[in-house]
């Protein structure tokens, strides 16, 4: 039996996406800010979480993947709602690389399985 599910090796650490969606009624002075009074660029993501990747998305806000230690989870939680709130309106989403489960389903078809 395969399975689509994440490498064990990733087991320790979990992928989180973020998305920062602006308030509507900051304008950027506004938001840079209450970003520096919260020591945002100094203290965000904490100690131990890696930025895989950071976007903007034009009309949406700003959409952030970390790589976190599997026990620091609710430091990062802590982190957004003492540096975020009140700029952003957050989401969070747990995820993982879709990538080498696609390339393992694709190869499984392409040799005749589904």
């Amino acid at each position: 039996m395969t399975t689509d599910s994440p490498s064990p090796e990733t087991a320790a650490t979990v992928l989180l996406t973020i998305i920062f969606k602006h308030h509507e009624g900051l304008v950027l002075d506004d938001i840079q800010g209450k970003l520096k009074a919260s020591d945002w660029w100094e203290a965000f993501p904490p100690a131990g979480a890696r930025v895989v990747s950071w976007t903007v998305a034009m009309g949406l806000g700003q959409i952030c993947t970390l790589e976190v230690p599997a026990d620091q989870l609710g430091l990062v939680n802590l982190e957004l709602e003492r540096r975020a709130w009140g700029v952003f309106r957050t989401e969070v989403y747990a995820t993982y690389d879709f990538v080498p489960v696609r390339e393992r389903i694709t190869a499984r078809v392409r040799a005749g399985g589904q």
